[in-house]
């Protein structure tokens, strides 16, 4: 309900993005997942092998829009009871986008979810649901997913604080398929600025080791520094496979980030 209450805000300022005609153009079969129409079932190829396949053309593979969330623990951290968790701002996104481009028409599934495409408005609840089965100890970046069509968009919300040689190698794999996608970055305020005072112990939620900071405002400047550097990097990686990177704080309006992410996916 609250993603589809930031979607509405955007709706009644842009137009929608329905694309029109199907297309017929042969692009590959895939196998027969539940809830596929059993009228899409291709019997000719079907009778070569013990499973089912479906058909699915060039402009079906092309429109599919692929969402990710970082689940690892390190995103359900927020630094006052008043901000909301990395991670819930995240899926309140990731629920957001996919409502609006349900309602222009697209078809949207998860990566690394039960690998099923939604269409219609239907398709937002078993969205959310997936996202619950998938509530774990996830990886902070997404893992490869043979059932991605070719020629999808992606867009990937996370925190992106991993090192960047790993960063690299997830956006690396997805651009191969080849997929053209957008990062947004989703940061806790004082994850940019430090705020704090003092003697300060920080502990992770990775298993990290503690760090003990007996001044923490002494390195404000250098973390500034480090983070300005780290950002940079990822949007170079972003650049490179012809992907866009976009930020978000959890203090902001979620219809801001949501907003800039639509417009960033709109046709050419």
């Amino acid at each position: 309900m609250a993603a589809d209450r930031v979607a509405a805000t955007v709706l009644q300022g842009v137009h929608g993005r329905r694309r029109a005609g199907q297309g017929d153009a042969f692009w590959q079969f895939r196998p027969f997942l539940p809830g596929d129409p059993a009228t899409r079932i291709d019997w000719r190829q079907s009778a070569k092998s013990d499973r089912l396949f479906i058909r699915e053309t060039e402009w079906e593979a092309a429109q599919t829009v692929a969402l990710w969330r970082d689940g690892s623990a390190s995103m359900g951290w927020r630094s006052s009871p008043a901000m909301p968790p990395k991670r819930e701002r995240a899926e309140l996104l990731l629920l957001a986008l996919a409502s609006l481009l349900l309602r222009g028409g697209e078809r949207v599934r998860l990566i690394g979810g039960p690998g099923r495409s939604h269409a219609g408005r239907a398709g937002l609840e078993a969205l959310a649901q997936g996202l619950l089965r998938n509530d774990g100890p996830d990886a902070e970046l997404p893992q490869p997913d043979p059932g991605l069509p070719r020629h999808a968009r992606a867009v990937l919300f996370g925190d992106f604080l991993a090192p960047l040689p790993e960063i690299q190698r997830a956006v690396a794999a997805l651009a191969a398929r080849p997929v053209r996608g957008h990062l947004l970055q989703i940061l806790d305020p004082a994850e940019e600025t430090l705020p704090y005072l003092g003697r300060v112990r920080f502990e992770g939620l990775e298993a990290e080791e503690p760090t003990l900071v007996p001044r923490v405002e002494t390195i404000r400047a250098l973390y500034a520094e480090r983070l300005r550097q780290h950002r940079a990097g990822v949007a170079a990686i972003a650049a490179a496979a012809g992907w866009g990177f976009l930020t978000h704080r959890t203090d902001q309006p979620p219809g801001q980030a949501l907003l800039a992410l639509w417009q960033a996916l709109a046709p050419e």
